[in-house]
């Protein structure tokens, strides 16, 4: 079976590329290396002895995609090409409804003309904005985004559903993502921000490895048991596997149409300063961070319910926070010869 993945080079994407040919999985990667480097393919094929099929398109560009659709009878789609800065996108927000609406209504025209069933969306807790009960649970309705990127996933998950309810026999899962985190075991690929890194743990490795001086925490008057915000941090490892178990969820699915939703987390909250505290006590070592005032666009607190994830797709996470702050920096280490 033969799976395009969009962004099948960046962080989430490459974990799942390895995980769908571990499963014997056929593999064919658009990625216009935006937020991503070549060498992650390389990569791949060293931790798989797969070199997965590769093509660097952006998704905007409907004649590349026309030339993928026609060179391969493509039997299901993972879906991640998206700008995904929180804070990038509060500066130009016009930037991230451009790419990541148009990518994803291109993605579904090709889906609509090649008769192609089954896709699995790339989606955020952010869609959630801040929940009124937690843990969250796909119930939870959406409150108004705090953010333009948390608003193209709810945008984008409408444009989904609406697809899937024209479309006769097309099945569709959104993984609510929350914060993924921690690197592969072989320490060959994990996070790779281009520039300064936007989330947390990047910025934890970066600065460990002496690449930032120090380390900025945004907030310290939340209220949460140490005043910093808190979240559901997810081994990357484990959202692969989730995906995995999407996609095999629609293809033993049966001809009727199915949109379904799932959270994507441990459902254990962590504050910055336990990522921080993990990360210290596993690997040995102190931290140079100084509070910054908050930054627009963030959320206190969220964390997941993840009981109907563990029902529908037989999935849990794993993977510990200690395993996770681990795996990170054994990675960093790898990038910086250490």
């Amino acid at each position: 079976m033969k799976v395009l993945v969009t962004g099948g080079l960046g962080y989430i994407g490459s974990h799942t590329v390895v995980e769908l040919i571990d499963n014997n999985y056929e593999v064919v990667i658009i990625d216009n290396l935006s937020n991503s480097e070549i060498f992650i393919l390389d990569n791949i094929e060293r931790i798989t002895g797969v070199r997965p099929i590769f093509y660097n398109i952006n998704l905007l560009d409907s004649q590349g995609l026309e030339e993928v659709f026609n060179s391969h009878k493509i039997d299901g789609i993972i879906h991640f090409a998206a700008f995904k800065s929180v804070s990038e996108s509060v500066k130009n927000p016009f930037k991230y409804y451009n790419n990541n609406l148009n990518s994803l209504m291109n993605v579904l025209n090709f889906m609509n003309n090649k008769n192609i069933k089954n896709i699995v969306f790339s989606s955020s807790c952010t869609v959630y904005g801040q929940p009124d009960k937690l843990p969250v649970s796909e119930a939870e309705p959406f409150k108004k985004a705090t953010n333009p990127y948390a608003k193209t996933k709810q945008i984008s998950e409408g444009m989904l559903e609406d697809f899937i309810n024209f479309k006769d026999k097309v099945r569709g899962i959104s993984l609510r993502y929350f914060n993924p985190v921690g690197a592969h075991e072989s320490a060959l690929i994990g996070e790779l921000p281009k520039g300064i890194p936007d989330n947390l743990v990047p910025y934890i490795t970066q600065t460990a490895a002496g690449i930032r001086e120090e380390l900025s925490v945004f907030g310290k008057d939340y209220n949460t048991h140490d005043g910093t915000a808190i979240r559901d941090y997810i081994h990357v490892e484990d959202l692969a596997k989730a995906h995995l178990k999407a996609l095999n969820f629609l293809n033993d699915s049966d001809d009727k149409n199915i949109y379904e939703f799932f959270n994507v987390g441990t459902g254990i909250g962590y504050s910055v300063l336990d990522v921080i505290n993990s990360f210290e006590n596993i690997n040995n070592l102190k931290l140079n961070y100084f509070f910054k005032d908050r930054r627009d666009g963030d959320i206190e607190e969220i964390y997941s319910d993840v009981k109907k994830s563990k029902k529908v797709l037989k999935w849990k996470s794993e993977r510990s926070l200690d395993d996770m702050m681990s795996s990170a920096w054994k990675w960093q280490k790898n990038l910086s010869n250490f």
